[in-house]
């Protein structure tokens, strides 16, 4: 009995310390910042975030601002990286594998990547794709490709064809923009998303509808499907990342306006962005059971 006993206390430890490891790290978007480097880490590390995500300034005074700001305030960053489909593909390319470059020396946690078109051919999107591969296998740095409207991956079914052909394609999950590319909330097609969601490594955390990418409020009681169905599918992204990991990192990306609705005339947002980004933080936590 006493054997018993101390195995049963053993066991029941390593399984409380198992699921204590487990972490959610939230990154606060710079999207719509219009205060200092200073002020909007000092916000963002009061406000309960782990770090940014943002694009990289390419004024060098700006940058050394942000890198000063990330080091007082003790913050992780994020960097997005695109394609620019409005100059030659190849120029495009070579610019896209560059600036990858310059983002790597930073150290990032990771890349977000707006990556490809939606008017490129699968070789051309797939181009990008595979010199962000690399670049992420030779450097160790994790490069997720974001679903998002205009990219390669702006619907389910187009995604689904990449990921057949390219195994090592790993995803950002953004998926306000499919449910108002499929005019859904693709309720009734999720052993469509199921490789999807193996496929996802980082979740950009936005409400969507059938008729846009972000509700203009995710706690007013009238977004409430929305709300649960997004949360359902993220719940089982981060329980599925969880078997083989300990930390899954996430941004809160409700945008500004005029992403987020305006009233007529005056422009004013009709909710605050701030708010909803801090709310999906606080639901996720409360969702995951984190402190």
């Amino acid at each position: 009995m006493r054997i018993f006993i101390i195995i049963s206390i053993s066991l029941f430890t390593l399984n409380t310390f198992s699921q204590q490891k487990k972490q959610l790290q939230f990154f606060q978007t710079s999207w719509g910042r219009t205060v200092s480097w200073d002020a909007f880490c000092e916000k963002t590390k009061a406000s309960g975030y782990d770090g940014i995500e943002t694009w990289l300034p390419s004024d060098n005074e700006d940058r050394s601002e942000l890198e000063k700001a990330l080091a007082k305030y003790n913050l992780k960053v994020a960097f997005l990286n695109g394609t620019n489909s409005s100059i030659p593909f190849k120029k495009s390319l070579s610019r896209y594998t560059a600036n990858f470059k310059t983002l790597i020396a930073l150290n990032p946690a990771y890349i977000n990547s707006h990556t490809g078109n939606d008017f490129f051919t699968y070789e051309q999107n797939k181009a990008f794709i595979d010199a962000a591969n690399t670049i992420a296998k030779e450097n160790n740095i994790p490069i997720y490709h974001e679903t998002h409207r205009g990219r390669f991956s702006y619907n389910l079914p187009d995604t689904k064809k990449y990921m057949k052909s390219i195994p090592e394609l790993k995803l950002t999950l953004d998926i306000s923009h499919w449910m108002v590319v499929h005019e859904s909330l693709l309720l009734n097609k999720d052993e469509e998303l199921e490789e999807v969601l193996q496929r996802t490594h980082h979740i950009h955390a936005r409400v969507g509808h059938a008729e846009s990418p972000q509700v203009n409020d995710p706690e007013a009681p009238e977004w409430k499907k929305a709300v649960d169905r997004h949360m359902d599918i993220w719940e089982k992204v981060i329980r599925l990342k969880w078997k083989t990991q300990d930390v899954f990192t996430i941004t809160t990306e409700f945008g500004p306006a005029h992403y987020m609705p305006t009233l007529p005339y005056t422009q004013v947002p009709v909710a605050d962005q701030w708010k909803a980004n801090k709310y999906m933080m606080r639901a996720l936590k409360e969702r995951l059971n984190i402190d």
